[in-house]
């Protein structure tokens, strides 16, 4: 049995006559709506053999279908990407904006993202590029640059309340995840290092660097310590370096994500926020923990 949810921006309608016109295209079950006018669910019996079709047709609507497994779609398990995941920033191009070369770091960064670059030389020539910069200006970014996506705050409370345990894995660095980590309420986190002497960026990052590679391997001593395996994960990310961690969970989210990442991800959420993350794992409205 599958379910297959749909879900529209919260500034948007979700209108019942598309949903209904679709189960019964589908021949699925009875809707269940999660959040009137935001999302509803319903299961059907095989994948349509259509799905991509209909996925781009209400792309063009402003609906983000998901269609899964009925089983076990609830996680015990969050692992989040930070940067355009969990933030709306990319914390190396605010830094860069800072010092002074954002324009040519955010090219870099965009094309990294994007999966046209080695992820690894990427950041250290992003980096290279503050070098002289003071440390003080990351306090600046954090206060002045960096908000948090939509969403975020609620969809970590109400995955712990449920039981689940949350990770924050980034490719940026550990100056940004420490404080959007206790900000969100997340367990624990992971990122790089930057270098620093004298309060000034040395313009290096510690080794080894937390890529692709690192993200896969941190959903597995995650799941191994916690006792659970890559099945009972949820993950979400933009980035090509997210299409390990994606691909290995057992619902990997592309949350508005690279045109390259979305060509290999088997979700896709291009409208909603990240409460996106708790319909599709059949978390109604009243169940969702509203942020202090």
């Amino acid at each position: 049995m599958f379910t297959a949810t749909l879900i529209t921006n919260p500034a948007m309608y979700l209108e019942p006559a598309l949903v209904d016109s679709l189960r019964n295209a589908f021949g699925g079950g009875d809707i269940l709506w999660l959040a009137p006018d935001k999302a509803a669910e319903f299961t059907l019996p095989k994948r349509p053999r259509n799905e991509d079709q209909i996925w781009m047709s209400l792309q063009a609507e402003g609906v983000d279908l998901v269609i899964q497994p009925s089983d076990r779609r609830r996680k015990k398990l969050l692992l989040a990407d930070m940067d355009s995941t969990m933030i709306q920033q990319e914390c190396v191009d605010e830094l860069a904006a800072e010092a002074g070369v954002g324009e040519r770091v955010a090219a870099i960064t965009a094309r990294a993202m994007n999966g046209e670059l080695d992820f690894e030389a990427a950041l250290k020539e992003r980096v290279g590029l503050l070098k002289g910069l003071n440390i003080s200006v990351i306090d600046t970014v954090l206060a002045k640059r960096i908000t948090h996506m939509p969403g975020g705050a609620a969809l970590v409370a109400t995955m712990k309340k449920h039981g689940g345990h949350a990770s924050l894995v980034s490719g940026g660095f550990t100056d940004f995840t420490a404080r959007i980590c206790a900000d969100l309420g997340f367990d624990d986190h992971r990122a790089n290092t930057l270098l620093s002497e004298n309060g000034v960026l040395t313009g290096e990052v510690a080794e080894p660097i937390l890529g692709r590679d690192a993200k896969v391997q941190a959903l597995h001593e995650i799941t191994t310590q916690l006792g659970i395996t890559p099945a009972d994960a949820i993950a979400v990310g933009d980035g090509a370096n997210d299409l390990g961690m994606l691909q290995l969970a057992g619902t990997g989210v592309a949350l508005h994500a690279k045109p390259a990442v979305q060509e290999q991800a088997k979700i896709r959420v291009n409208h909603s926020d990240l409460t996106a993350l708790l319909y599709i794992q059949g978390y109604s409205a009243d169940e969702i923990v509203a942020p202090d």
